[in-house]
């Protein structure tokens, strides 16, 4: 019985000093490795707030910053995704031709030297919609890196925008000419859609029959719309809120092949009603 006690003796401290060095290693493994998932916490925080831009695609960018360096109108018209949208109603750029033609209209020396002189660190990738330069004032597509979107206006658009501007205000019905600014022209399978920016925060929307023209009176008119974007991209969507009825015009700029320019909601009681794709009119 001795020998017994003995035997379960020495068996438990053998145990005992077996799980001590065992338990005291792997809390210094854990604690080596809070450690280390520590130090590294800024730096993945620091790439979450700036995602890491793949090698081809920063080969990308440095291309487009070469092209403006040497201000290379042939191939930076190569690279550009047509029709090249401006600020309405002034009309879009329809193909290289007439880029070559009117590149001075878009890129003055203030916006050339902003895309030769950015570096990488100024370039960030959002998702699906592409790379931006800045808060995206260039957008280019993260596949490929042809230019997609230009989001400034020069000394000479914002002339030649009040320009037309002025001219488009002669033919509208009288009470429509009071405006800030034109926001869009739509054509949906049914309807002539204005939108205008009246004030700095407020939208109006007029409808007519789609046979009808702007000069003849509205068949609604709705105030007080207001405006959401949806991220950098431009994308957004105006609405405007009469009793029951919500009217919802989305905005689709930056978005995948074939999507239309605009999407038409109209809500009652909260119920879509009415959807209808749109195409905007840029004359």
């Amino acid at each position: 019985m001795k020998i017994l006690k003995l035997i379960f003796i020495v068996f438990g401290l053998l145990l005992f000093g077996c799980n001590q060095p065992r338990n005291k290693n792997t809390s210094a493994t854990d604690k080596k490795s809070a450690d280390t998932t520590n130090n590294r916490m800024p730096k993945q925080e620091k790439s979450e707030d700036n995602e890491k831009l793949e090698d081809y695609k920063i080969d990308s960018i440095n291309n487009v910053i070469t092209l403006f360096k040497a201000k290379n109108i042939e191939k930076i018209s190569s690279i550009i995704n047509f029709p090249l949208y401006r600020a309405y109603p002034i009309p879009p750029i329809k193909n290289q031709k007439e880029f070559k033609k009117r590149f001075s209209e878009v890129f003055d020396q203030v916006l050339i030297d902003k895309i030769a002189n950015s570096e990488i660190k100024q370039w960030s990738e959002v998702g699906w919609r592409g790379i931006m330069l800045d808060n995206g004032v260039l957008w280019m597509a993260n596949s490929d890196g042809i230019i997609t979107a230009i989001n400034y206006q020069s000394d000479f658009e914002k002339k030649l925008r009040k320009d037309l501007i002025d001219r488009e205000k002669e033919y509208l019905y009288n009470s429509l000419k009071t405006f800030e600014s034109p926001t869009y022209k739509i054509k949906t399978t049914n309807y002539l859609i204005r939108i205008d920016k009246v004030t700095n925060h407020k939208y109006r929307y007029a409808s007519w029959k789609i046979s009808e023209k702007e000069t003849s009176k509205p068949d609604i008119v709705l105030n007080d719309g207001e405006l959401e974007f949806d991220g950098n991209g431009g994308n957004h969507s105006i609405t405007f809120v009469q009793g029951k009825y919500t009217y919802i015009i989305y905005r689709n700029i930056i978005v995948e092949e074939n999507s239309p320019d605009i999407t038409l909601e109209i809500e009652k009681a909260g119920k879509i009603i009415l959807s209808e794709d749109g195409t905007l009119i840029l004359e």
